[in-house]
Protein backbone atom coordinates (compact mmCIF):
# COMPACT_ATOMS: atom_id res chain seq x y z
CA UNK A 1 0.00 0.00 0.00
CA UNK A 2 1.24 3.64 -1.00
CA UNK A 3 2.16 5.97 1.75
CA UNK A 4 -0.43 9.29 2.02
CA UNK A 5 2.76 11.47 1.40
CA UNK A 6 3.72 8.82 -2.04
CA UNK A 7 -0.09 9.00 -2.60
CA UNK A 8 -0.50 12.98 -2.28
CA UNK A 9 2.73 13.24 -4.55
CA UNK A 10 0.99 11.41 -7.24
CA UNK A 11 -1.84 13.13 -6.89
CA UNK A 12 -0.15 16.49 -7.54
CA UNK A 13 1.98 14.37 -10.95
CA UNK A 14 -1.56 13.54 -12.42
CA UNK A 15 -3.02 17.12 -11.89
CA UNK A 16 0.35 18.70 -13.99
CA UNK A 17 0.53 16.19 -16.47
CA UNK A 18 -3.73 16.59 -17.40
CA UNK A 19 -3.23 18.46 -20.72
CA UNK A 20 -6.01 19.79 -23.48
CA UNK A 21 -4.90 17.04 -25.23
CA UNK A 22 -7.16 14.64 -23.86
CA UNK A 23 -7.44 12.31 -20.29
CA UNK A 24 -4.85 10.54 -19.32
CA UNK A 25 -5.11 7.06 -19.58
CA UNK A 26 -6.50 5.01 -16.12
CA UNK A 27 -3.54 2.83 -16.32
CA UNK A 28 -0.60 5.17 -16.65
CA UNK A 29 -1.16 7.44 -12.91
CA UNK A 30 -3.39 6.54 -10.48
CA UNK A 31 -5.83 9.13 -9.89
CA UNK A 32 -6.88 9.89 -6.43
CA UNK A 33 -10.76 10.66 -5.55
CA UNK A 34 -10.11 14.02 -4.58
CA UNK A 35 -7.95 14.21 -7.66
CA UNK A 36 -10.69 13.09 -9.73
CA UNK A 37 -12.96 15.61 -8.17
CA UNK A 38 -10.55 19.00 -8.95
CA UNK A 39 -10.08 17.12 -12.53
CA UNK A 40 -13.37 17.20 -13.28
CA UNK A 41 -14.37 20.69 -11.15
CA UNK A 42 -11.27 22.19 -13.93
CA UNK A 43 -11.86 20.83 -17.01
CA UNK A 44 -12.97 22.39 -19.59
CA UNK A 45 -15.34 21.76 -22.29
CA UNK A 46 -13.05 22.27 -25.42
CA UNK A 47 -11.17 19.34 -24.36
CA UNK A 48 -14.59 17.10 -25.00
CA UNK A 49 -16.91 19.09 -27.18
CA UNK A 50 -15.94 18.45 -30.81
CA UNK A 51 -13.09 15.70 -30.10
CA UNK A 52 -12.09 12.23 -31.11
CA UNK A 53 -13.84 9.84 -28.75
CA UNK A 54 -16.30 11.78 -27.59
CA UNK A 55 -19.84 12.20 -28.73
CA UNK A 56 -21.04 15.35 -26.29
CA UNK A 57 -23.54 17.47 -28.00
CA UNK A 58 -22.09 20.90 -27.17
CA UNK A 59 -20.89 23.16 -24.43
CA UNK A 60 -23.68 23.49 -22.53
CA UNK A 61 -24.38 19.91 -22.13
CA UNK A 62 -20.54 18.90 -21.08
CA UNK A 63 -21.46 21.43 -18.66
CA UNK A 64 -24.65 20.06 -17.09
CA UNK A 65 -22.54 16.47 -17.28
CA UNK A 66 -19.64 18.33 -15.41
CA UNK A 67 -22.48 19.50 -12.70
CA UNK A 68 -23.55 16.13 -12.29
CA UNK A 69 -21.02 14.83 -11.13
CA UNK A 70 -20.15 17.46 -8.56
CA UNK A 71 -23.59 17.27 -7.73
CA UNK A 72 -23.50 13.26 -7.41
CA UNK A 73 -20.40 13.46 -4.96
CA UNK A 74 -21.19 16.10 -2.82
CA UNK A 75 -20.39 15.61 1.08
CA UNK A 76 -18.56 12.04 0.12
CA UNK A 77 -16.10 10.68 1.79
CA UNK A 78 -13.88 8.15 0.43
CA UNK A 79 -12.13 5.37 2.60
CA UNK A 80 -9.86 4.31 -0.35
CA UNK A 81 -10.31 3.98 -4.51
CA UNK A 82 -8.76 1.48 -6.41
CA UNK A 83 -8.46 0.22 -10.36
CA UNK A 84 -9.96 -2.89 -11.22
CA UNK A 85 -9.93 -4.24 -14.93
CA UNK A 86 -9.56 -0.94 -16.14
CA UNK A 87 -12.09 1.05 -13.84
CA UNK A 88 -12.05 3.20 -10.85
CA UNK A 89 -14.16 1.74 -7.74
CA UNK A 90 -14.22 4.19 -4.90
CA UNK A 91 -15.30 2.76 -1.64
CA UNK A 92 -18.52 5.02 -0.10
CA UNK A 93 -19.80 4.64 3.26
CA UNK A 94 -23.23 2.93 2.63
CA UNK A 95 -24.97 5.95 3.99
CA UNK A 96 -22.88 8.47 1.79
CA UNK A 97 -23.65 6.52 -1.37
CA UNK A 98 -25.63 8.86 -3.99
CA UNK A 99 -28.63 6.92 -4.19
CA UNK A 100 -29.30 7.27 0.12
CA UNK A 101 -28.01 10.62 0.12
CA UNK A 102 -30.18 12.61 -2.68
CA UNK A 103 -33.08 10.15 -2.54
CA UNK A 104 -33.65 11.79 0.71
CA UNK A 105 -33.13 8.22 2.52
CA UNK A 106 -33.12 7.87 6.83
CA UNK A 107 -32.35 4.53 7.46
CA UNK A 108 -31.16 1.20 5.05
CA UNK A 109 -33.93 -1.33 4.70
CA UNK A 110 -34.37 -4.77 6.07
CA UNK A 111 -33.10 -7.54 3.50
CA UNK A 112 -35.21 -10.31 3.22
CA UNK A 113 -34.25 -14.05 4.62
CA UNK A 114 -31.75 -16.31 3.69
CA UNK A 115 -32.07 -17.66 0.55
CA UNK A 116 -32.16 -21.03 -0.18
CA UNK A 117 -29.39 -23.49 -1.91
CA UNK A 118 -29.04 -26.71 -4.14
CA UNK A 119 -25.99 -28.90 -5.87
CA UNK A 120 -23.84 -26.47 -7.73
CA UNK A 121 -23.65 -26.96 -11.33
CA UNK A 122 -21.04 -25.42 -13.88
CA UNK A 123 -18.56 -23.27 -11.91
CA UNK A 124 -19.51 -20.26 -10.47
CA UNK A 125 -17.27 -17.18 -11.73
CA UNK A 126 -16.60 -14.43 -9.05
CA UNK A 127 -15.50 -10.94 -9.81
CA UNK A 128 -12.17 -11.42 -8.35
CA UNK A 129 -10.03 -13.89 -9.98
CA UNK A 130 -6.62 -15.10 -8.46
CA UNK A 131 -4.05 -12.30 -8.15
CA UNK A 132 -6.86 -9.87 -8.04
CA UNK A 133 -6.95 -9.08 -4.35
CA UNK A 134 -4.59 -5.73 -4.97
CA UNK A 135 -5.09 -3.37 -8.27
CA UNK A 136 -1.67 -2.57 -9.79
CA UNK A 137 -1.15 0.40 -7.19
CA UNK A 138 -1.26 -1.91 -4.29
CA UNK A 139 -4.62 -1.06 -3.27
CA UNK A 140 -6.82 -3.20 -2.03
CA UNK A 141 -9.73 -4.13 -4.52
CA UNK A 142 -12.07 -5.00 -1.50
CA UNK A 143 -14.24 -2.22 0.83
CA UNK A 144 -14.20 -1.49 4.46
CA UNK A 145 -16.98 -2.79 6.34
CA UNK A 146 -19.25 -0.04 6.23
CA UNK A 147 -19.05 1.13 3.01
CA UNK A 148 -19.68 0.03 -0.49
CA UNK A 149 -17.61 -0.41 -4.43
CA UNK A 150 -19.39 2.44 -6.34
CA UNK A 151 -17.87 2.37 -10.01
CA UNK A 152 -16.86 5.95 -10.23
CA UNK A 153 -18.71 8.59 -12.54
CA UNK A 154 -16.18 10.53 -14.95
CA UNK A 155 -16.29 12.71 -17.98
CA UNK A 156 -14.48 10.60 -19.75
CA UNK A 157 -17.40 7.88 -20.06
CA UNK A 158 -20.53 10.95 -19.72
CA UNK A 159 -18.78 12.91 -22.88
CA UNK A 160 -18.87 9.49 -25.39
CA UNK A 161 -22.55 10.18 -25.12
CA UNK A 162 -24.60 12.81 -26.77
CA UNK A 163 -26.40 14.23 -24.00
CA UNK A 164 -27.56 13.06 -19.84
CA UNK A 165 -30.62 11.32 -20.92
CA UNK A 166 -28.05 9.27 -23.52
CA UNK A 167 -25.89 8.34 -21.00
CA UNK A 168 -28.68 7.06 -18.74
CA UNK A 169 -30.67 5.02 -21.27
CA UNK A 170 -30.33 1.57 -22.13
CA UNK A 171 -28.46 2.18 -25.15
CA UNK A 172 -26.37 5.62 -26.82
CA UNK A 173 -29.04 6.83 -28.65
CA UNK A 174 -31.04 6.96 -26.21
CA UNK A 175 -33.74 4.22 -26.91
CA UNK A 176 -34.85 1.45 -25.04
CA UNK A 177 -37.56 -1.15 -24.72
CA UNK A 178 -39.34 -3.94 -23.10
CA UNK A 179 -38.96 -7.25 -25.44
CA UNK A 180 -42.24 -8.07 -26.96
CA UNK A 181 -43.28 -4.33 -26.95
CA UNK A 182 -45.71 -3.14 -29.60
CA UNK A 183 -43.80 -0.50 -30.59
CA UNK A 184 -39.90 -1.83 -30.12
CA UNK A 185 -36.99 0.25 -29.96
CA UNK A 186 -35.51 0.66 -33.64
CA UNK A 187 -31.55 -1.21 -33.29
CA UNK A 188 -32.80 -3.62 -30.87
CA UNK A 189 -33.09 -7.18 -31.47
CA UNK A 190 -33.95 -9.91 -29.33
CA UNK A 191 -34.31 -14.31 -28.69
CA UNK A 192 -35.99 -14.01 -24.93
CA UNK A 193 -38.61 -16.27 -23.27
CA UNK A 194 -41.83 -14.56 -21.14
CA UNK A 195 -45.06 -15.09 -18.96
CA UNK A 196 -47.13 -12.52 -17.95
CA UNK A 197 -47.77 -13.31 -14.75
CA UNK A 198 -48.47 -11.76 -11.46
CA UNK A 199 -44.96 -11.99 -9.44
CA UNK A 200 -43.00 -10.94 -6.38
CA UNK A 201 -39.80 -11.02 -8.97
CA UNK A 202 -37.64 -14.27 -9.49
CA UNK A 203 -34.42 -16.09 -10.43
CA UNK A 204 -32.12 -17.37 -13.33
CA UNK A 205 -28.75 -18.56 -13.18
CA UNK A 206 -27.01 -17.02 -16.29
CA UNK A 207 -24.54 -19.04 -18.33
CA UNK A 208 -21.25 -16.34 -18.92
CA UNK A 209 -19.76 -15.52 -22.23
CA UNK A 210 -18.12 -12.68 -23.97
CA UNK A 211 -19.31 -12.00 -27.34
CA UNK A 212 -17.11 -9.76 -29.43
CA UNK A 213 -19.20 -6.40 -30.19
CA UNK A 214 -17.25 -4.77 -33.17
CA UNK A 215 -18.34 -1.19 -32.80
CA UNK A 216 -16.55 0.12 -36.16
CA UNK A 217 -19.46 -1.75 -38.34
CA UNK A 218 -22.14 -0.24 -36.33
CA UNK A 219 -22.86 -3.18 -33.61
CA UNK A 220 -23.67 -1.00 -29.87
CA UNK A 221 -23.89 -4.28 -27.17
CA UNK A 222 -24.57 -7.87 -26.41
CA UNK A 223 -26.40 -9.02 -22.97
CA UNK A 224 -28.17 -11.84 -21.37
CA UNK A 225 -30.36 -10.44 -18.80
CA UNK A 226 -33.89 -10.65 -16.68
CA UNK A 227 -36.39 -8.48 -16.78
CA UNK A 228 -39.26 -7.72 -14.44
CA UNK A 229 -42.35 -5.30 -15.49
CA UNK A 230 -45.27 -3.89 -14.52
CA UNK A 231 -47.85 -1.24 -16.13
CA UNK A 232 -48.29 -0.50 -19.87
CA UNK A 233 -47.42 2.54 -22.03
CA UNK A 234 -45.37 5.51 -20.58
CA UNK A 235 -45.86 3.86 -17.32
CA UNK A 236 -44.42 0.95 -17.95
CA UNK A 237 -41.61 -0.14 -15.25
CA UNK A 238 -38.96 -2.55 -14.88
CA UNK A 239 -36.31 -3.98 -12.41
CA UNK A 240 -33.64 -5.35 -14.93
CA UNK A 241 -30.14 -7.32 -14.41
CA UNK A 242 -27.60 -9.74 -16.06
CA UNK A 243 -24.47 -9.54 -18.10
CA UNK A 244 -23.29 -7.09 -20.50
CA UNK A 245 -20.74 -6.42 -23.29
CA UNK A 246 -20.49 -2.64 -23.69
CA UNK A 247 -17.58 -0.78 -24.95
CA UNK A 248 -18.80 2.78 -25.49
CA UNK A 249 -19.72 2.71 -21.95
CA UNK A 250 -17.13 0.50 -20.30
CA UNK A 251 -14.41 1.01 -22.35
CA UNK A 252 -13.70 -2.45 -23.52
CA UNK A 253 -14.81 -6.13 -24.79
CA UNK A 254 -15.57 -7.92 -21.23
CA UNK A 255 -18.61 -8.74 -20.40
CA UNK A 256 -19.82 -6.78 -17.11
CA UNK A 257 -22.19 -7.48 -14.25
CA UNK A 258 -24.75 -4.80 -14.80
CA UNK A 259 -28.78 -3.53 -13.37
CA UNK A 260 -31.28 -1.15 -15.01
CA UNK A 261 -34.65 0.52 -13.70
CA UNK A 262 -37.14 2.38 -15.48
CA UNK A 263 -40.36 3.93 -14.42
CA UNK A 264 -41.60 5.75 -16.96
CA UNK A 265 -41.01 3.05 -20.36
CA UNK A 266 -37.42 4.30 -20.31
CA UNK A 267 -38.01 7.99 -21.11
CA UNK A 268 -36.83 10.51 -18.16
CA UNK A 269 -36.71 8.20 -14.89
CA UNK A 270 -34.15 5.23 -15.73
CA UNK A 271 -30.39 4.15 -15.47
CA UNK A 272 -28.02 1.50 -15.04
CA UNK A 273 -26.41 0.52 -12.18
CA UNK A 274 -25.29 3.29 -9.76
CA UNK A 275 -25.31 5.90 -12.09
CA UNK A 276 -27.95 7.87 -10.73
CA UNK A 277 -29.79 8.21 -7.19
CA UNK A 278 -31.85 5.22 -7.32
CA UNK A 279 -30.22 1.45 -6.31
CA UNK A 280 -29.02 1.18 -2.60
CA UNK A 281 -26.23 -1.17 -2.47
CA UNK A 282 -25.21 -2.60 1.28
CA UNK A 283 -22.94 -5.05 0.10
CA UNK A 284 -19.12 -4.69 -0.56
CA UNK A 285 -18.38 -8.18 -2.34
CA UNK A 286 -20.31 -7.05 -5.49
CA UNK A 287 -18.91 -4.30 -7.95
CA UNK A 288 -22.29 -3.23 -10.61
CA UNK A 289 -20.40 -2.89 -13.68
CA UNK A 290 -17.43 -4.99 -13.55
CA UNK A 291 -16.50 -8.13 -15.40
CA UNK A 292 -16.07 -10.97 -13.93
CA UNK A 293 -12.89 -13.63 -13.34
CA UNK A 294 -13.87 -16.20 -16.41
CA UNK A 295 -16.15 -16.61 -18.87
CA UNK A 296 -17.55 -19.85 -20.37
CA UNK A 297 -15.23 -21.45 -23.60
CA UNK A 298 -17.07 -22.98 -26.77
CA UNK A 299 -17.18 -26.82 -25.93
CA UNK A 300 -15.36 -26.55 -22.49
CA UNK A 301 -15.10 -24.92 -19.58
CA UNK A 302 -19.10 -23.55 -18.26
CA UNK A 303 -19.06 -20.56 -16.07
CA UNK A 304 -22.15 -18.52 -14.55
CA UNK A 305 -23.39 -16.84 -11.54
CA UNK A 306 -27.26 -16.57 -10.41
CA UNK A 307 -29.27 -13.38 -9.95
CA UNK A 308 -32.45 -13.26 -7.85
CA UNK A 309 -35.03 -10.22 -7.30
CA UNK A 310 -37.64 -10.12 -4.57
CA UNK A 311 -40.10 -7.13 -3.87
CA UNK A 312 -39.67 -7.57 -0.32
CA UNK A 313 -41.42 -4.77 2.52
CA UNK A 314 -42.11 -2.71 -0.84
CA UNK A 315 -38.45 -2.83 -1.95
CA UNK A 316 -37.10 -4.58 -4.98
CA UNK A 317 -33.76 -6.17 -3.59
CA UNK A 318 -31.33 -7.85 -5.63
CA UNK A 319 -29.16 -10.61 -4.56
CA UNK A 320 -26.42 -12.29 -6.32
CA UNK A 321 -24.43 -14.98 -5.99
CA UNK A 322 -24.00 -19.49 -6.59
CA UNK A 323 -26.61 -22.11 -6.65
CA UNK A 324 -25.10 -22.52 -3.07
CA UNK A 325 -25.27 -19.13 -1.66
CA UNK A 326 -26.65 -16.06 -2.76
CA UNK A 327 -25.92 -12.67 -0.93
CA UNK A 328 -28.52 -9.41 -0.91
CA UNK A 329 -26.79 -7.09 -2.59
CA UNK A 330 -28.78 -3.88 -2.76
CA UNK A 331 -32.40 -2.76 -3.55
CA UNK A 332 -34.36 -0.66 -5.29
CA UNK A 333 -36.29 1.57 -2.90
CA UNK A 334 -40.27 0.57 -3.80
CA UNK A 335 -40.66 5.43 -3.87
CA UNK A 336 -38.36 5.75 -6.97
CA UNK A 337 -41.52 4.22 -9.37
CA UNK A 338 -43.89 6.85 -7.78
CA UNK A 339 -46.80 4.55 -6.75
CA UNK A 340 -46.87 3.09 -10.07
CA UNK A 341 -47.34 -0.59 -10.66
CA UNK A 342 -43.92 -1.97 -9.51
CA UNK A 343 -44.84 -0.75 -6.53
CA UNK A 344 -46.81 -2.92 -5.96
CA UNK A 345 -45.73 -6.12 -7.71
CA UNK A 346 -44.44 -7.28 -11.35
CA UNK A 347 -46.88 -8.39 -14.40
CA UNK A 348 -44.60 -10.26 -16.46
CA UNK A 349 -41.45 -11.95 -16.07
CA UNK A 350 -38.40 -12.29 -19.33
CA UNK A 351 -35.16 -13.67 -19.61
CA UNK A 352 -33.42 -14.30 -22.86
CA UNK A 353 -30.97 -12.43 -24.71
CA UNK A 354 -30.55 -8.49 -26.29
CA UNK A 355 -28.30 -7.09 -28.88
CA UNK A 356 -28.33 -3.24 -30.08
CA UNK A 357 -26.81 -2.27 -33.67
CA UNK A 358 -26.96 0.68 -36.00
CA UNK A 359 -27.60 -1.71 -39.34
CA UNK A 360 -25.15 -4.58 -37.26
CA UNK A 361 -25.68 -6.56 -34.72
CA UNK A 362 -23.35 -8.45 -32.61
CA UNK A 363 -23.33 -12.15 -31.49
CA UNK A 364 -25.38 -13.15 -28.72
CA UNK A 365 -24.96 -15.48 -25.72
CA UNK A 366 -21.93 -17.49 -27.15
CA UNK A 367 -22.54 -16.24 -30.58
CA UNK A 368 -23.50 -20.21 -31.58
CA UNK A 369 -27.47 -20.76 -32.31
CA UNK A 370 -29.46 -21.95 -29.69
CA UNK A 371 -29.57 -25.62 -30.92
CA UNK A 372 -25.87 -26.39 -30.70
CA UNK A 373 -26.79 -26.96 -26.61
CA UNK A 374 -24.65 -27.40 -24.09
CA UNK A 375 -21.63 -26.09 -24.11
CA UNK A 376 -22.04 -24.46 -26.77
CA UNK A 377 -24.87 -21.81 -26.56
CA UNK A 378 -25.70 -19.81 -24.16
CA UNK A 379 -28.63 -20.68 -21.61
CA UNK A 380 -30.59 -19.62 -18.69
CA UNK A 381 -31.35 -22.27 -16.27
CA UNK A 382 -33.19 -22.51 -13.18
CA UNK A 383 -35.76 -20.01 -13.89
CA UNK A 384 -38.43 -19.45 -10.98
CA UNK A 385 -40.94 -16.10 -10.10
CA UNK A 386 -42.64 -15.67 -6.66
CA UNK A 387 -46.29 -15.67 -7.23
CA UNK A 388 -48.27 -12.83 -5.20
CA UNK A 389 -48.58 -15.35 -2.14
CA UNK A 390 -44.81 -15.54 -2.11
CA UNK A 391 -44.32 -18.92 -3.01
CA UNK A 392 -42.00 -19.93 -5.80
CA UNK A 393 -43.01 -21.53 -8.79
CA UNK A 394 -41.39 -22.60 -12.04
CA UNK A 395 -42.04 -20.26 -14.60
CA UNK A 396 -44.45 -21.38 -17.59
CA UNK A 397 -42.45 -19.67 -20.38
CA UNK A 398 -43.09 -18.96 -23.76
CA UNK A 399 -40.23 -18.87 -26.51
CA UNK A 400 -40.02 -16.00 -29.35
CA UNK A 401 -37.09 -15.19 -31.54
CA UNK A 402 -38.17 -12.34 -33.47
CA UNK A 403 -35.10 -11.86 -35.40
CA UNK A 404 -34.79 -15.99 -36.53
CA UNK A 405 -31.96 -15.15 -38.95
CA UNK A 406 -29.75 -13.95 -36.32
CA UNK A 407 -30.72 -15.57 -32.92
CA UNK A 408 -32.71 -18.70 -32.13
CA UNK A 409 -33.88 -19.72 -28.70
CA UNK A 410 -34.36 -23.73 -28.00
CA UNK A 411 -36.69 -24.75 -24.84
CA UNK A 412 -37.47 -23.85 -22.22
CA UNK A 413 -37.81 -26.93 -21.21
CA UNK A 414 -38.14 -28.97 -17.36
CA UNK A 415 -35.22 -30.77 -15.61
CA UNK A 416 -35.76 -33.92 -13.19
CA UNK A 417 -33.43 -31.55 -10.88
CA UNK A 418 -33.57 -28.28 -9.12
CA UNK A 419 -30.11 -27.66 -10.28
CA UNK A 420 -31.40 -26.68 -13.71
CA UNK A 421 -35.27 -26.99 -13.17
CA UNK A 422 -37.00 -24.67 -16.17
CA UNK A 423 -34.10 -24.18 -18.52
CA UNK A 424 -33.41 -22.75 -22.28
CA UNK A 425 -30.73 -22.23 -25.18
CA UNK A 426 -30.47 -18.93 -26.71
CA UNK A 427 -28.50 -17.00 -29.07
CA UNK A 428 -26.61 -16.05 -32.45
CA UNK A 429 -24.17 -15.35 -34.76
CA UNK A 430 -25.97 -11.61 -35.30
CA UNK A 431 -25.34 -10.20 -38.66
CA UNK A 432 -26.95 -7.24 -40.95
CA UNK A 433 -29.86 -9.42 -41.96
CA UNK A 434 -31.61 -9.25 -38.65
Amino acid sequence: MKTLKQRVLLSVIVLLMATPSGPLSAQDQFVSFNGFLTNTASANSSQYVGQAGYQVQDRSTFESMQQYIQNIYQGVQVSHSFLLYGQYFDCIPIQQQPSYQLLGLTSIAQPPPALGSTDEADTFSPQLGPGDEYDQFGDSTTCESGTIPMRRITLDELSTFATLQDFFSKSPDGTGQLPGSSAPAAGHKYAYTQQTVNNLGGNSALNLWKPFVNTTIGQVFSLSQQWYSGGQGNNLQTVEGGWQNYPAKYGDENSRLFIFWTADNYQNLKCYNLDCPAFVQISRNWRLGSKFSNYSISGGAQYYFTMTWYLFQGNWWLALGNDTGREWVGYYPGRIFRGGQMSQNAQSITYGGETAGNGNWGPMGSGAWAAQGYKFAAYQRQVYYVDITNRSQWANLIALQPSPNCYTVNGPMLAGNAIWGVYFFFGGPGGNNC
